[in-house]
């Protein structure tokens, strides 16, 4: 039984570090066998681990090969894809969804909650069983109980999904050391450093997602020049293309539509998966599925399923011409090109590629272990085992925060090198203002509506002081796995609040430990609390506003019936916000604005009158 240890001078042995694959379709665990990554089998003597969880009738949980056939059996107990669920919320998905055998709950808007049977799970917690199983099979192989874990992301997935994977981690019991870009991973595990000095293009197309990353290597040290790719578009894809052409078929020969049958659909979804990777090799296939004693029998050619797949083929060019780009080089530049993820064994794919980078790319390596022998490398390099060898990730959207007006003002911009830290100097627009309201957001829009916001947090107690002349500092600081920690503070009083921004699924810290006895039920409640939060706060700015303005000038010269008008607007306002619904408070804030605009008016024009009172011009 082989170790790792740190080498700080002792001898204490540390637990053994493995690397995991979290894929779409499938998903592995690997470990460094001395100085070769090895994938490690399950009980089954199968490497790969089909991510699929079944919640049987008895109350048990089954997961992979098991849960496959339950997949036609129980199809409404059983759950796949799950990582294109990881992070997201029901809008992003609801059409992805209708192709999906999924019930979701009603109270689904933030947290999607997948129904199977009589019980409720989200996706961290499916993705946690398998994790679980992952790490049982890693157990049962080493002999030694295995409690931390490197763990593989797409490289695309932004700040909520990558959080998601790691609560998913921590459900399943392992301390996630760091998360690491799929295709930086798959670098390694193709042994790309021995070349010392390079540019590497690694395309990745996976069951659920595609990545594309421009590395550079330069004296054993791996930089991720760009990254770029779609967290929507992969297999499922293609399978999900020629589901829906044989569903059409079979409603023409047998008059019936199939696709309200569970159990039909994933019979129909096992022929497309036969017949896709039968055409990797074979020029024609048949194919064929029986169900309730009818038979439907399709033809396939090589030239028809490339032609009907060529443009999701070419949906994965723009993001790989679009990352040459941001890498600032030429394809000319580029000395080796990797094809990961079980997709790229389509001829179509490698042409494609081969035509787009005008060389050969490597295909040696079984493409869908290459990840997981690429995790169990980065996991070596982080117990000290493996020397000479330094990952830079880079962040794959821009982070920045919300401005007067609605706009951004980015501090770490897409592509920046991980770990990162960038602070900029902001003011207040207020006269005295005492807090601050701080909104993260993640993207690369203008406006902050377009963004996906992160966060949102006060800094109090600053130094009162005219508008312009506070000085606040805001820190942008992401860890090397990717996550964000935002810190403001208040120049002259030293004043400072920090947070770690969550995604906007909502996890705490104390929900994900609670989620290891039970299950994330207050996840949506929590939620709700946070908005109704938020609304209070800026219900008390806006009041507090207003009982200043009535002390001005501009507050007499209103008709008595206006003052009456506002005066009723803000003791609605007063009322809502005593109440538990956060969008009436909403509502009366927008009522009260409207009221007040002729007050707004006069307000303006005696602080302009003020200002040019006793000049010359």
């Amino acid at each position: 039984m082989s170790t790792f240890q740190i080498d700080f001078g002792s001898t204490e042995k540390t637990p053994r570090i493995v690397g995991i694959d979290l894929g779409t379709t499938n998903s592995l665990v690997a470990y460094m066998d001395l100085t070769t990554p090895r994938v490690i089998p399950g009980a089954d003597g199968n490497k790969l681990v089909p991510s699929i969880v079944s919640y049987t009738e008895s109350g048990e949980i089954v997961v992979g090969s098991a849960a496959r056939q339950l997949l036609i059996d129980s199809s409404e107990r059983t759950v796949y894809s799950v990582k294109r669920l990881m992070g997201r919320g029901i809008e992003d998905v609801r059409e992805e969804l209708k192709l999906f055998p999924f019930r979701v709950t009603d109270n689904s808007d933030s947290v999607i909650r997948l129904l199977l049977g009589e019980k409720t799970f989200t996706p961290p917690e499916i993705s946690a069983y398998i994790l679980r199983q992952l790490k049982k099979n890693a157990e049962a192989a080493l002999g030694e109980e295995i409690k931390q874990a490197v763990i593989t992301v797409p490289a695309y997935f932004n700040d909520a999904q990558r959080q998601a994977t790691k609560d998913a981690g921590r459900i399943a019991g392992l301390e996630v050391l760091r998360l690491v870009n799929e295709p930086t991973a798959a670098s390694l595990a193709y042994g790309l450093d021995k070349r010392k000095n390079g540019i590497i293009a690694v395309y990745d197309l996976g069951g659920g997602t595609f990545d594309i990353s421009i590395l550079k290597l330069h004296d054993g040290i791996f930089e991720v020049l760009a990254t770029n790719g779609d967290t929507h578009l992969g297999g499922d894809d293609i399978d999900n293309r020629l589901i829906q052409i044989a569903l059409e078929d079979i409603q023409s020969e047998w008059g019936e539509d199939i696709s309200v049958s569970g159990e039909a659909v994933q019979l129909l979804r096992r022929a497309v998966i036969e017949a896709k990777e039968k055409l990797s090799y074979e020029l024609a296939v048949n194919m064929e599925l029986t169900y309730n004693g009818k038979s439907y029998q399709r033809k396939i050619t090589r030239e028809l399923f490339e032609n009907l797949i060529k443009d999701i083929v070419d949906r994965t060019l723009g993001p790989c011409r679009a990352c040459i780009r941001d890498a600032e080089v030429t394809v000319e530049q580029i000395d080796e090109v990797v094809m990961v993820g079980g997709s790229t064994r389509i001829p179509l794919v490698r042409s494609a590629v081969e035509t787009l980078f005008r060389a050969k790319p490597h295909c040696e390596l079984n493409p869908d272990e290459v990840v997981a022998l690429g995790a169990a490398v980065q996991a070596s390099i982080l117990s000290g085992d493996t020397q000479d060898k330094l990952l830079l990730d880079v962040t794959p959207l821009s982070l920045g925060i919300e401005m007067m007006g609605g706009v951004v003002s980015k501090l770490i911009h897409r592509n920046s090198t991980i770990p990162a830290s960038e602070t900029e100097a902001f003011t207040t627009a207020v006269d005295g203002q005492r807090s601050v309201l701080i909104h993260v957001v993640q993207g690369e829009r203008e406006l902050a509506k377009d963004c996906r916001s992160l966060a949102r947090f006060d800094l109090k107690e600053i130094e009162p002081m005219p508008a312009g002349m506070a000085r606040i500092q805001v820190k942008f600081l992401i860890d090397a796995n990717g996550i964000l920690n935002v810190t403001a503070r208040d120049v002259r009083t030293g004043k400072e609040t920090s947070v770690e921004v969550k995604p906007s699924y909502g996890l705490t810290d104390d929900q994900v430990e609670a989620m290891i006895i039970e299950s994330i039920d207050n996840a949506e409640e929590d939620f709700k609390e946070r908005q109704l939060r938020e609304a209070r706060v800026e219900a008390d700015a806006i009041l507090a506003a207003m009982d200043k303005a009535k002390q001005s000038e501009a507050w007499a010269e209103l008709e008595e019936e206006e003052r009456a008008e506002i005066q009723l607007a803000m003791n609605q306002l007063i009322l809502a916000k005593h109440h538990q619904d956060y969008s009436l408070i909403l509502a009366m804030i927008e009522r009260l604005n409207n009221v007040t605009m002729k007050l707004a008016e006069n307000m303006m024009n005696s602080a302009v009158q003020g200002a040019l009172k006793g000049t010359k011009i």
